[in-house]
């Protein structure tokens, strides 16, 4: 197995929406699994620019086991009021507009990490070219107007999953059920979609804890440790333990 690991630093506000907020969009303070998955298929087809988009997103889920992010630095979140255009067409004096509330982020640098099955995406692709795609292509964070650049390269790293039960350190989210062993740490849980595409017309939200530590209305990065029991457990050479279902 084999991961990639790049630190990314946001051009400017980001927001990343919660599925299921519409009326008022908020945003996650992290990349979900399925923004990363979405990411880095589109920055493979742009890059090579030799098949439909939705190929390259099947290779990325059929080869992914695990995706995440996590704050490096403070993250804060504000509401503002946008207007939307509704429709393009009316009688004089109708409405064109609506007013909406959205939420935007602002962290001056955040980690990705994704682990694969193996170096190699397809029978003919190297993990290789998702690099020099990241390091070629435009790449946003949630929406288009997400704009984010790579802070340092993009690292290829090694992979165990041969860990034993017992308590483990992780940075990055972790799926949250009542019977989650936290020893320590500070969260905040949302739901995420741990895939872009359905399976066997199910597209659940899964309930993720965020290690962040909320202090005056700012996100701070935090740790939990959490004792193993059901949990699989990947380690990155390196960057340290992730949990998945």
């Amino acid at each position: 197995m084999k991961a990639l690991v790049f630190d990314i630093r946001v051009n400017s506000l980001y927001s990343i929406r919660i599925p299921f907020t519409w009326q008022s969009a908020l945003t996650y303070p992290v990349l979900p699994p399925s923004a990363i998955i979405g990411l880095l298929a589109n920055a493979i087809q742009r890059y090579r620019n030799d098949k439909h988009p939705l190929d390259y997103l099947n290779d990325i889920e059929d080869q992914i086991l695990w995706a995440g992010s996590r704050l490096l630095r403070p993250c804060v979140i504000k509401s503002y009021t946008t207007s939307v255009i509704v429709k393009w067409e009316d009688t004089l004096g109708g409405k064109f507009t609506n007013a909406l509330g959205r939420q935007f982020a602002y962290s001056q640098k955040l980690q990705i990490a994704a682990i694969f099955k193996s170096d190699m995406l397809t029978n003919d692709i190297p993990l290789s070219v998702i690099v020099e795609a990241l390091k070629n292509t435009p790449l946003t964070c949630g929406d288009s107007e997400s704009l984010f650049s790579l802070d340092e390269d993009v690292m290829i790293k090694n992979v165990t999953d041969d860990i034993k039960d017992g308590i483990i350190q992780t940075e990055y989210p972790i799926p949250f059920t009542k019977y989650t062993d936290i020893k320590d740490g500070n969260g905040q849980v949302y739901l995420m979609h741990e895939r872009c595409k359905k399976a066997d017309n199910n597209f659940p939200l899964v309930s993720y804890m965020v290690p962040v530590r909320e202090e005056q209305k700012i996100l701070s990065p935090s740790y939990f440790k959490v004792v193993v029991s059901n949990e699989k457990v990947y380690k990155i050479d390196e960057i340290g333990y992730v949990l998945t279902r």
